[in-house]
């Protein structure tokens, strides 16, 4: 069962690198927004595998604040943002 633990943590470790390096090279505020959100979604993944492979349910609260402070910060920065050609 060891396996199926490395090979999410793999996979979540290769995604979250990936999307680093979206959230660094993209061309506009939103697709950097997009990259980080899915950064916050792939971190709440990997809270997930660790309270499976652990056993233990204390870090489910930390997941639902991610959830929120997500989209809440994904919904404010859409209202507020300023255009990238109006620069």
């Amino acid at each position: 069962m060891s396996v199926v633990w490395t090979i999410a943590t793999a996979v979540l470790l290769i995604a979250a690198i990936l999307t680093m390096a979206t959230a660094l090279r993209g061309p506009s505020t939103l697709d950097r927004l997009v990259a980080l959100d899915v950064l916050i979604a792939l971190c709440m993944c990997g809270l997930g595998v660790w309270a499976a492979y652990s056993r233990d349910s204390t870090v489910v609260p930390s997941i639902v604040a991610l959830a929120l402070l997500s989209f809440v910060g994904s919904v404010s920065i859409a209202r507020f943002r300023v255009r990238d050609d109006q620069k």
